[in-house]
């Protein structure tokens, strides 16, 4: 028995200037704990959102986020910048 949250949900955003951040990848239970941890084995910063990532997991692949999640994804993305040492 793994000690996981079956319903654990991770989701994977793409960002590459000048375009919209996109969703690349969504999971919940296993498959959410694997994409976290692909993440940490590529050096990717995590940052826990419930809320965004329940409103993330409705996008559909490869689909660029909509607008109204464009500041709350802008935080995330600052949080991942600073960690990452790009932003001070």
């Amino acid at each position: 028995m793994t000690d996981e949250p079956k319903d654990r949900l991770a989701v994977a955003l793409q960002y590459e200037k000048p375009r919209v951040p996109r969703v690349v990848a969504v999971g919940r239970g296993w498959l959410g704990k694997r994409i976290i941890d692909v993440a940490g084995e590529n050096n990717v910063p995590v940052r826990e959102n419930p809320a965004l990532a329940e409103a993330l997991a409705k996008i559909e692949l490869d689909e660029e986020i909509p607008e109204n999640l464009y500041r709350a994804v802008a935080q995330v993305l600052g949080f991942i910048l600073r960690a990452a040492g790009h932003l001070r």
